[in-house]
């Protein structure tokens, strides 16, 4: 980063920081925000934009090589007039990026003449050409677009340090229902639970909150139809990509007993959760108490600072004056034992979680309770306790889909008629969340200040879509172009432009 560029940066922060510790005073004037003496009117040449973080992802888009792979492995435009592959897939994508929620936000991005100046082109894709590269799609060219997805992000794990490869690689599986009202569209089906739509099958990588691999069915599908594939794609990926250790993690849809031995045969890793049946119970009812022990939770974030006074909880003070019905957790305990499922030759670990649980009404104490989970596992290293918290952890991809279907990203949406063009819609779109994730993987860290910009990479990879979009992209610009440059002349600081300028030099 140029030293002109540190020093006008550390200045506005300076300035913003002194103008904030003079504000709080006593004031007897009345209220702050009372609107001066505001006036609107158009500058003779308008050159600004409000999307000036697109400039760092194009770069980003351009040091990864994504367009050429996507136009590699895409063949469906038999003549580019002028699109091609990749300005379709990219134009998409960067809808998500710009804040848009639907195909047809896209107008408003095509018909802004300094935006167009800004991506160095003479337009884009209107929202009706975007629909019909869609319904091009069919499930072996959607493939193809994960695969040249995939094939970019080698790169972007290549330039990683070895203590990123030297890491476990968590690859999680989980479902979710796209609802629709449309009446139409092909391929939808009623789920169990009465919503129409589609469901989206997402195969993701833990350790950096990565979507792999998109799958869409009908809504009456299984959620885990099609998922081994994925999970043999995945691992395959994750192995080129250098990581020697791989732990595949899901729920008890995903405990597919048919692929155990293979897996286990291949050094794959695994942790699922199992269904409890009526042997399984028994099993676990019948063993002696002597043989459980409490469960030793995951240590929570040591927290440096005097801890606060926790504040009433206002649900259970209600539910507990009103004598509604609850279930309190007395106790948790595991023990574990060898188990053998029918469609397997080995026999495996399954580690049985026992929950005491307090049936309540008011003060008054109903009965007690004991139901059981089970966790498979084939890891014989871990801990009965590290199996049940690395189960746990799964659910955090349920933040991941929330992201992708509400969080703005919007990509576990149905927006088109046919099952093909929604599903290709589903994995363009979710290309933005994965640029989010490639920004800060590329995010160089500097020995000197190696623990901020760890934090830095740390925050970006697991900040929410919105956010990321309202602090890297939504950055006010002038556009200059001359001498065969377009130069984005920032109009406004925020805290992450340090990191922007860095990310710049490094790509």
């Amino acid at each position: 980063m140029k030293a002109i560029v540190r020093r006008k940066l550390w200045s506005e922060k300076r300035g913003i920081e002194r103008r904030l510790e003079g504000a709080v005073r006593v004031n007897d004037g009345g209220p702050v925000l009372r609107a001066g003496n505001i006036d609107y009117e158009i500058a003779e040449k308008t050159r600004g934009i409000a999307h000036g973080g697109i400039g760092m992802i194009q770069r980003v888009v351009q040091k990864v090589g994504l367009a050429p792979r996507i136009d590699a492995g895409l063949n469906l435009l038999k003549i580019h007039k002028p699109y091609h592959e990749s300005d379709h897939v990219l134009n998409i994508a960067y809808n998500a990026l710009f804040g848009g929620q639907r195909l047809e936000d896209i107008e408003l991005r095509r018909n802004d003449r300094v935006l167009l100046d800004a991506l160095g082109t003479a337009s884009l894709p209107d929202p009706t050409t975007a629909g019909d590269f869609c319904r091009r799609f069919d499930g072996e060219s959607i493939g193809a677009l994960m695969d040249a997805i995939n094939e970019t992000r080698l790169k972007v794990w290549a330039r990683q340090p070895e203590s990123f490869r030297a890491e476990t690689a968590r690859i999680d599986a989980d479902g979710s229902i796209v609802p629709t009202t449309g009446e139409c569209k092909e391929g939808m089906d009623i789920a169990y639970n009465g919503i129409w739509g589609y469901s989206a099958l997402l195969v993701s990588l833990a350790n950096t909150h990565e979507a792999l691999y998109l799958a869409n069915h009908g809504a009456n599908r299984p959620s885990h139809e099609g998922v081994i594939g994925l999970f043999d794609r995945a691992i395959a990926l994750c192995r080129r990509g250098g990581f020697q250790d791989i732990l595949l993690r899901g729920d008890t849809d995903f405990s597919i007993t048919t692929e155990f031995d293979r897996w286990s045969g291949a050094g794959v890793r695994f942790v699922f959760g199992y269904d409890a049946r009526a042997n399984m119970v028994e099993r676990a009812g019948n063993a002696p108490d002597s043989v459980y022990r409490d469960l030793e939770r995951r240590a929570e974030r040591e927290i440096l600072t005097r801890p606060r006074t926790r504040p009433e909880n206002v649900k259970d003070r209600i539910v507990w004056e009103r004598k509604y019905k609850t279930i309190r957790p007395k106790s948790e305990e595991v023990f574990e034992f060898e188990y053998t499922p029918v469609k397997c030759h080995n026999s495996y670990r399954v580690v049985a979680l026992r929950k005491n649980l307090s049936i309540e009404k008011g003060e008054e104490v109903l009965f007690d309770e004991i139901r059981y989970f089970f966790y498979i596992t084939n890891d014989r290293g871990m801990s009965a306790d590290q199996v049940v918290n690395e189960a746990r952890q799964r659910c955090n991809q349920e933040n991941l889909i929330a992201q992708l279907k509400s969080g703005g990203v919007r990509a576990l949406h149905a927006p088109l008629n046919t099952l093909h063009a929604n599903w290709a819609y589903m994995v363009m779109a979710a290309l933005a969340w994965n640029l989010k994730a490639w920004v800060a993987l590329l995010l160089p860290v500097h020995p000197r200040w190696a623990a901020m910009h760890l934090e830095q990479r740390r925050r970006l990879l697991s900040m929410d879509f919105r956010t990321f979009v309202a602090a890297l992209i939504h950055i006010p610009c002038q556009i200059v172009k001359a001498a065969r440059r377009i130069r984005y002349r920032l109009l406004a600081w925020n805290e992450w432009q340090l990191a922007l300028f860095r990310l710049l030099d490094a790509v």
